[in-house]
């Protein structure tokens, strides 16, 4: 408790840093002897260490008739691992203030500590760190609990609209296409996960020759180096990560309405969007922020909300992935009022994928954008995001230095001619749940 409290303190006192402290983040990079790729940021601001390994063991590298499995054994791992239990995993970070986490999507899987930099608490944290991601156990007494947790989970989900519409739509926009298997994750495919199937799913994609290793504080470059090495010598030696297939474009327009009794219907729409890397991001990125990303001043929320009081919120934003992930839209709206608002909302993004923006939509959403850029890198935990981003889709590391001018570039007919090729209104996914019938 003494020592997550002096973090505490720290982050009250220390988290936020200037934009000027990052104008030019001085990203080091390097293949370790293990195979894995490094990131670091070396920062001693704060007496804080932040570290993030990613695998490529998302859930597009389920297999349907197991669906979950990719997240189970993601979900596991600190669980149980190195002949530790999980309340003696548990116990040990808390006696040393230190904090795991971790990321899940489609595409990767991630396991995340902070901890202070001194030399006795960093040691311990890495020490438990290490074999949480080397030596996990998946106890298979832990295995059936949280697959009775998980299973709870699904059916509880199963009642709830937002859930049947997320499900609905990831799989209507991905069809067949690996980024659908998270949708496809039942109560019947989480049962017949076992724990060979964990061991086998892990030993093939927690590898070292594919795990990308972020690390930002109060280390040298010597220090960051060691612990790289220390995370990963011990994983297991893999072929290289599987490959993901590109998304196919939908040849024509669905639409599903499912019924259900909430008051409102929640409504999503959306087409395969972009990648990361894309070539047309920043275009898309700053398109997006005048159609439906930057709320109150956004096309969809002034026609929809403010005009005609269809939806109290209604938004759109694209979701990058390795391949194409979604560009959605989505809004909730009182039953009678579904296909007025659907409406609203297509010939609102029909016009402005005709028109584009104006002038003076542009310069603000520009402005706003490289406005509130600081507080996209005011922490460690931050930048620590944008490091595990920047090294496992193999963006340039300018990407941050870059961002805005990137952003200042972008003209309003670029805009226009990328949405017009990207984004085919005639052609988009749309899931109506609780509509009813048209």
């Amino acid at each position: 408790m003494i020592f997550a409290k002096l973090i505490a303190r720290i982050f009250l006192l220390c988290a936020f840093f200037t934009a000027s402290a990052h104008a030019a983040l001085p990203i080091q990079t390097w293949q370790s002897a293990t195979g894995a790729k490094v990131y670091f940021v070396e920062n001693h601001d704060l007496p804080i260490l932040d570290v993030e390994v990613n695998f490529a063991a998302g859930s597009s590298f389920d297999h349907a008739e197991k669906a979950g499995l990719a997240a189970m054994t993601h979900g596991l791992l600190g669980l149980g691992a190195g002949g530790l239990g999980e309340d003696q995993i548990a116990n040990r970070f808390a006696d040393i203030g230190a904090q795991m986490g971790g990321d899940f999507d489609m595409d990767r899987a991630a396991v995340s500590l902070r901890t202070l930099s001194s030399a006795r608490e960093r040691a311990a944290a890495l020490e438990l760190m290490a074999a949480i991601i080397q030596k996990p156990d998946f106890p298979a007494s832990v295995l059936e609990r949280e697959k009775a947790r998980a299973i709870a989970g699904l059916r509880e989900a199963a009642t709830q609209p937002e859930s049947i519409g997320a499900k609905a739509f990831t799989k209507a926009l991905f069809g067949s296409h690996p980024y659908a298997l998270g949708a496809d994750m039942e109560p019947e495919t989480l049962e017949k996960i076992t724990r060979d199937d964990m061991v086998a799913f892990y030993r093939s994609h927690y590898t070292r020759n594919t795990a990308v290793v972020a690390i930002i504080g109060d280390v040298t470059r010597e220090q960051a180096e060691a612990i790289a090495a220390q995370l990963t010598a011990e994983l297991p030696q893999g072929a290289s990560a599987e490959i993901i297939p590109p998304v196919p474009l939908p040849d024509a327009a669905v639409e599903k309405r499912i019924p259900h009794p909430a008051e409102q219907s929640h409504i999503l729409i959306g087409y395969p969007g972009m990648k990361r890397g894309d070539a047309d991001y920043f275009p898309l990125y700053v398109g997006n922020y005048i159609l439906g990303g930057g709320g109150f001043v956004a096309m969809l929320t002034e026609e929809v909300r403010e005009k005609r009081g269809l939806a109290y919120s209604v938004y759109s934003y694209f979701m990058p992935m390795r391949e194409a992930g979604a560009f959605q839209i989505g809004l909730q709206t009182k039953r009678d009022q579904t296909d007025a608002a659907l409406g609203v909302v297509r010939e609102t993004l029909n016009k402005f994928i005709q028109s584009g923006p104006t002038d003076a939509q542009l310069k603000a959403a520009k402005d706003n954008i490289i406005g509130g850029f600081p507080l996209r890198m005011d922490s460690n935990g931050k930048i620590l995001d944008y490091l595990s981003v920047i090294g496992f889709y193999g963006l340039p590391l300018t990407y941050l230095d870059d961002f805005n001018s990137k952003v200042g570039a972008v003209t309003a007919q670029q805009v226009k001619d990328a949405f017009a090729r990207r984004v085919q209104p005639d052609k988009m996914v749309t899931v109506i749940v609780g509509g009813g019938a048209k």
